[in-house]
């Protein structure tokens, strides 16, 4: 059987998602667990997508195929198959407090948690005034100094969509391409005025998000134009203008999967490398 697992987690004290020799991370805690509870030496997950240090998870989406013996022993059986509520409450009675089974399923057929996704929606919060300081979210909301300006962020966003060569605002990787579909790049105020951006993409690479907020932040300041992100991302080169802002007051909120055999055919795309026309 092919599991999937939907997980959420505060991501403060932990080194990140990858697992890392004796550093504590969101994949060493989850596995040792996960091997536990279906006494198996090991049990190694696929992620949607690896978060970095002090960045948080509500829609983090895992999967792992496991003998059917194994799960058998792990669940009770129900209605003639295996009872995988069990699987999640077992989990959460041996995870720790920041780390959370949000369920346990069988994955249709073609599913892969990082290869059949088409989008994964991240957001990032910011508080800019005093009054709205909470130090009950402190843990997830970036404390800013000075009030930004959301229209002329917004402004700076539009420019930045479709597909793109966002290398100006990702740490290459040797071999990775930075090619990728900005679907959707806003921001607004929740119900206590915090600052909300979405930014949902087909896929991110590493401190993209980070970078983006940064250089839209420095147009929310005032100090660069509206018109100065597109700028940066045409010039495809990593701009030293261009700060990663701290990592916690980003959360993955969502990611999103089609049905059916689009699973599988998504799959098969998402290996091909993303090139420009």
């Amino acid at each position: 059987m092919r599991m999937r697992i939907d997980l959420a987690y505060d991501g403060t004290d932990f080194k990140g998602w990858a697992k890392q020799p004796r550093l504590r991370t969101v994949q060493g805690e989850f596995e040792s667990a996960l091997a536990t509870v279906l006494r198996v030496p090991e049990a190694q997950v696929v992620c949607a997508g690896r978060t970095d240090a002090g960045v948080h998870a509500r829609g983090q989406v895992l999967h792992l195929d496991v003998d059917d013996e194994v799960i058998a022993a792990a669940a009770r059986l129900h209605r003639g198959g295996p009872d995988l509520g069990v699987v999640a409450r077992r989990l959460n009675g041996l995870l720790p407090g920041d780390l959370r089974v949000r369920g346990v399923s069988e994955a249709p057929e073609g599913f892969d948690a990082r290869f059949s996704a088409i989008w994964r929606r991240y957001a990032f919060r910011i508080v800019d005034t005093t009054e709205r300081l909470d130090p009950l979210v402190r843990r997830h909301v970036l404390a800013w100094p000075r009030e930004l300006d959301m229209a002329a962020m917004n402004a700076a966003c539009e420019p930045l969509l479709g597909l793109q060569d966002f290398a100006s605002f990702c740490k290459r990787r040797e071999g990775a391409t930075t090619v990728r579909t900005l679907l959707d790049l806003f921001w607004e105020r929740d119900a206590d005025g915090v600052l909300v951006g979405t930014v949902r993409a087909d896929a991110f690479c590493h401190n993209m998000v980070r970078a983006l907020v940064g250089s839209l932040i420095t147009v929310g300041e005032g100090r660069r134009d509206p018109q100065w992100p597109a700028e940066v991302l045409r010039a495809a080169l990593r701009d030293p203008a261009v700060s990663v802002v701290a990592p916690h007051g980003l959360t993955l909120e969502e990611v999103g999967y089609p049905e059916g055999a689009e699973l599988a055919a998504q799959a098969d795309r998402a290996r091909n490398r993303r090139e420009l026309a």
